[in-house]
């Protein structure tokens, strides 16, 4: 368990500086600003990596490409073929480029929110509201069914996981933010639990897994605690953005990462004692006073709080005894007394 930092597009020296001096051994580049109107060369990514590794960091996480990159693979549009075959170039690329993971997400209109709140001492934290967010307009040509988006992404999975698993990189899908049925026109596919579990199953490899956001499945109805472990005892887990809101929809806000209603400290044992093996990265801190755009002072308070309760937790687990990795393909007792039969643990493969 190691922390992160990122959520930046250029790896500029001051942010890279300010990564390594606040103590991260990784970095997350959030679509980072490189050539390409349509996909990404190979020597782009490799020159992304090597000034990342200059700072004495580590890239390894590229999380998103630009929406226009893949937004007809996933509505099915008339450029989905050719968008295809870009995404197979540029996974290629970012593999052969030394970079381990890219975390992508099945949000066509991308993020929603509505007017933000104001949390401790006047801080400001974006928020959001379904009652309100239902009153918006489409933001595409026509509203599409759920039906329509599962076929289109189980049609990526197939094409994109053979050739991650033969390039070596592992792919990851963030949760639909908010985790509401419909915006814009637009289902939101990964909004629970049983929607992750027909992911990883749509295709079972190693290459197919999860960009946990913690943050947006605590804003789910299903309880968080028992998401890390089922995903994290079948290592799907491939980094964490460790935040914390003020409850599940159909309203909620962000909230610093001590003041949610999540046990961040619980949640850490548990990432723990499934032998969780990857990094941490703050995400969506609220605008403290005088803090810059991109967040400095919010982001440094989150990752402090991060390492803070990575040592806790290793320090507790040591002191008793305890090794990571003892909790082995968990399943809640719920999905037991139903008879229902787990996703295939981890290495399963297709026959």
């Amino acid at each position: 368990m190691r922390p992160g930092f990122g959520q930046f597009q250029h790896a500029t020296p001051e942010y890279l500086q300010f990564a390594a001096q606040f103590g991260a051994t990784d970095v997350l580049l959030n679509r980072p600003i490189l050539p390409g109107g349509e996909r990404w060369e190979l020597h782009d990514l490799v020159k992304l990596r090597v000034t990342v590794e200059q700072h004495g960091l580590k890239l390894t996480a590229i999380e998103n490409v630009p929406t226009q990159f893949y937004d007809h693979i996933m509505l099915g549009g008339p450029k989905r073929d050719q968008q295809v075959e870009n995404m197979i170039y540029t996974v290629r690329n970012m593999a052969r480029a030394g970079i381990p993971i890219f975390g992508y997400h099945w949000m066509p209109s991308s993020v929603w929110r509505t007017p933000p709140e104001l949390i401790r001492g006047g801080a400001v934290a974006t928020a959001f509201d379904y009652a309100l967010a239902k009153k918006y307009p489409l933001t595409h040509d026509r509203a599409y069914s759920e039906a329509e988006m599962w076929k289109h992404l189980e049609y990526w999975i197939k094409i994109i996981t053979p050739i991650a698993e033969e390039e070596g990189i592992r792919l990851g899908i963030h949760p639909c933010d908010p985790p509401v049925p419909v915006l814009g026109g637009i289902p939101q596919l990964f909004r629970s639990f049983e929607s992750y579990r027909r992911l990883i199953e749509i295709y079972p490899s190693d290459a197919n897994a999860i960009e946990f956001c913690q943050g947006t499945f605590s804003e789910m109805q299903d309880d968080i605690y028992d998401q890390i472990r089922y995903f994290g005892s079948r290592k799907k887990i491939l980094y964490v953005h460790f935040r914390n809101v003020s409850g599940p929809v159909p309203k909620f806000r962000e909230e610093f990462i001590n003041t949610g209603y999540v046990d961040m400290f619980k949640a850490m044992n548990i990432y723990h004692e499934v032998g969780f093996d990857s990094f941490f990265i703050d995400d969506h801190v609220p605008h403290t006073h005088q803090d810059t755009a991109w967040g400095h002072r919010g982001r440094a308070f989150a990752n402090g709080y991060i390492q803070a309760m990575i040592e806790a937790v290793k320090k507790q687990k040591k002191a008793a005894g305890e090794k990571p990795g003892i909790v082995k393909n968990w399943t809640p007792a719920y999905l037991q007394n139903k008879g229902r039969s787990p996703a295939r643990p981890r290495g399963a493969g297709r026959k």
